[in-house]
């Protein structure tokens, strides 16, 4: 699969004219709890040629799409994806984490990824994870059927709350990292 995944960045390149600079794998298959159903959740950051940035008026600066072979596809332009680390934007932090990299062409994942105990924020991520914990409830967990999977969503980032507000810093994508650092024998009695 990794071959298609190259496969359609590259076509995503020809088509809009851009440059894929880093793009990973990010949900469940990152996380560690993909199932076989699970698509593939492609994220990347891209540039646009000069001519772009000189012009005027703000343009599109995301792009997303899923393909015919389940691969879901969202891209950020870098300025974008910038603003968002500033932010100290979970899902960019996520993506600087992933350990399933399909491209780095070159050093700017790094240098982000020393800058991020700068730019980190707890209070902002704290945020996102609660409202991402509620959202899945709500959504997944109250039906009358509901899939094992969906619990995940809704643990994973309760325990990312939970790290971080022990270690003050981003919590780890793995869901077996942060269940093995928060929940112990001594919490469980």
């Amino acid at each position: 699969m990794k071959d298609e995944i190259k496969k359609e960045l590259l076509r995503l390149e020809i088509q809009h004219d851009i440059k894929i600079l880093y793009a990973v794998e990010s949900g469940s298959r990152a996380w560690g709890f993909a199932s076989t159903d699970s698509d593939w959740d492609v994220r990347y950051i891209y540039i646009h040629r000069l001519d772009w940035y000189l012009k005027i008026d703000e343009k599109k600066d995301n792009q997303e799409e899923i393909s015919p072979n389940d691969i879901d596809l969202a891209g950020r332009e870098l300025k974008k994806a910038l603003r968002l680390f500033r932010k100290s934007n979970p899902p960019i932090l996520e993506w600087l984490r992933s350990s399933i990299v399909y491209v780095q062409k070159c050093s700017t994942p790094d240098k982000l990824r020393d800058l991020t105990k700068e730019y980190f924020n707890p209070k902002s991520c704290l945020h996102h994870y609660l409202h991402m914990a509620e959202r899945n409830y709500q959504t997944y967990l109250l039906k009358e059927n509901v899939r094992v999977k969906k619990y995940f969503y809704v643990l994973r980032p309760i325990l990312a709350c939970d790290w971080i507000m022990q270690t003050n810093t981003m919590a780890p994508m793995e869901f077996r990292k942060l269940l093995d650092s928060q929940v112990t024998d001594q919490k469980i009695k």
